[in-house]
């Protein structure tokens, strides 16, 4: 899907480095072949070596600037258009400089590329993006950097899915838009989803976790006709939502042994647009015919719902309008600015924001 460039000068946000972000589907990086992609303002060249292993390098050579993604790659070697220098893609160490000769006392093997740790898992390609001026990482590092992030499973045999949409937003406007629980019946307005009509009171306790806040276990809302599905299995079901630093949504719904969970990410793209990624899985109506294409079709339907929002809502903020955040259906979208900022003062240990267990109450 093309990245939606905004039509006019949006708003930056600040962005938090030092973490994973999903950069790509796996299934492009087909051995010996690789992409190219944006992440956090910084453009990247994604490809599998003829091993499997994955790389993420940054789309310049060190030397001009020209981007590697310009010269070739056979499977193992990264080489660029410009001169020829070659960088071994993982690492990014520069491994030939073809105009060095015998007079010369350049030692090309110093010389590295910017690499980024990459990682396959759940079906993308996760990139960790240090911050600037962090230093290269090596691989004795990796086992001190943060876990990658992963889909929830409770079974051996699932279904799964992969939805995405690029947004002409900022990354907090992505993620708020995430959390708002208020929204559904007006943005998501469909006989299989919500309607105006549905809208009742709701109460919902939020308890602290590391690193974000949790909609603790619950019995999900009627009003949602895929949640009324599970009422065919005779048992109660509950429902769990975490938010996750710097922009996971985890959603894990248990109907006795029967599970749905749902790992949904909004990554920055550049400081004024983002993607949002949606992977899915469950081990709900297995043997149903035709429950796949059924469940990729309405989740598109819902995610380009989303998607035409930020869409509209990005008109409106180029002339740069007084916003509000109210209580409580806002509550979580003030958590996450405030937790957003301890983050990024590395005060997060000292300073959440929200201290105990506490009961909103909103109408959706």
């Amino acid at each position: 899907m093309p990245i939606i460039e905004p039509t006019h000068s949006a708003p930056p946000a600040e962005m938090i480095f030092d973490d994973w972000y999903p950069a790509l589907r796996a299934d492009k990086l087909r051995k010996g072949a690789h992409h190219t992609t944006l992440l956090l303002g910084i453009p990247l060249l994604l490809g599998r070596k003829n091993d499997g292993s994955l790389f993420a390098l940054r789309d310049l050579c060190p030397h001009r600037g020209i981007p590697l993604s310009a010269g070739w790659f056979d499977g193992n070697t990264v080489t660029c258009k410009y001169h020829g220098w070659e960088f071994e893609p993982c690492s990014g160490q520069c491994t030939l400089i073809p105009s060095l000769t015998q007079h010369d006392s350049l030692d090309a093997q110093r010389i590295y590329a910017g690499a980024y740790p990459c990682v396959e898992k759940d079906g993308y390609a996760w990139v960790y993006m240090p911050a600037a001026g962090a230093g290269r990482i090596q691989p004795d590092d990796l086992a001190k950097l943060p876990p990658v992030p992963e889909l929830p499973k409770f079974s051996q045999k699932f279904k799964s899915i992969h939805l995405t949409a690029n947004l002409p937003c900022n990354v907090d406007h992505g993620i708020i838009g995430l959390m708002d629980p208020a929204h559904g019946p007006f943005v998501h307005q469909a006989w299989w989803w919500r309607s105006r009509s549905s809208i009742h009171e709701k109460s919902k306790v939020f308890e602290p976790i590391p690193h974000g806040f949790r909609m603790a276990s619950h019995k999900p809302s009627v009003n949602s006709a895929p949640y009324r599905l599970l009422g065919v299995y005779g048992e109660d079901f509950t429902t769990t939502i975490d938010f996750v630093l710097p922009n996971r949504r985890y959603e894990t719904i248990r109907c006795g042994n029967k599970w749905f969970s749902s790992l949904t990410t909004v990554t920055p793209v550049t400081p004024t647009t983002c993607r949002i990624d949606v992977i899915g899985a469950w081990n709900i109506f297995l043997h149903v015919p035709f429950v796949l294409p059924i469940v990729r079709y309405f989740g598109n339907r819902f995610v380009a719902q989303d998607q035409q929002t930020m869409v509209e809502q990005s008109e409106g903020l180029r002339y740069n309008p007084a916003l509000m955040l109210i209580d409580d259906a806002d509550k979580p979208a003030k958590w996450y600015f405030a937790l957003k900022q301890a983050r990024l003062k590395g005060t997060l240990g000292d300073n959440h924001p929200l201290t105990a267990p506490v009961t909103l109450h909103w109408r959706s």
